[in-house]
């Protein structure tokens, strides 16, 4: 009985971090279209960006503020009580570390030239980077990298459901697997 709440609770939690997951995916997207609007078609500046940002989070704190003391809502104002978790914090720092740490020997190893296809891979890579810093602004580059990314999230989130699923209805032909 213990191992069944065990492994719903273990399955509840998978499923919240999933919606969670897409939640951000979609809050990304939505956020970087509207930088790309703002920068690349208003052809505005990344200052104005930030001091339009600040001007409406300002104005709707403030019309929430105005709204929550009409119905008498008490929101805490302490920064304390919204402080992370040191788990959290130190998940974060050590994905940080382990990005640059990465990156970092994958330049060591390439500078040295110990690997010769890693060292033309790097230089293929930054010289098609180059080439399309040069066609198109920077925006569009850092749009089109964050709809890649969020697509390669979904679709990462959308097998592991999709594994899920197969794994829930006791379906494990393998033949089925093959086809998608």
């Amino acid at each position: 009985m213990d191992g069944n709440n065990t492994a719903a609770k273990r399955e509840k939690r998978r499923r919240q971090k999933e919606k969670s997951r897409v939640l951000i995916l979609v809050g990304a997207i939505v956020s970087g279209s509207l930088v790309y609007y703002h920068c690349a078609y208003r052809g505005a500046s990344v200052v104005s960006l930030i001091s339009d940002v600040l001007i409406v989070l300002l104005c709707s704190l403030a019309i929430l503020g105005l709204l929550f003391r009409q119905l008498t809502i008490q929101v805490p104002v302490d920064p304390l009580e919204w402080q992370i978790s040191q788990d959290t914090a130190n998940s974060i720092v050590a994905w940080l570390a382990n990005t640059i740490g990465a990156a970092e020997s994958v330049f060591r190893v390439a500078a040295t030239g110990h690997d010769k296809r890693l060292f033309f891979k790097v230089v293929i890579s930054l010289y098609i980077l180059s080439a399309l810093g040069r066609l198109v602004s920077g925006v569009t580059v850092a749009y089109a990298g964050l709809c890649l990314f969020c697509l390669y999230m979904l679709a990462e989130t959308s097998q592991s459901v999709s594994q899920f699923l197969r794994g829930r209805n006791g379906n494990t032909d393998t033949s089925e697997q093959d086809i998608m």
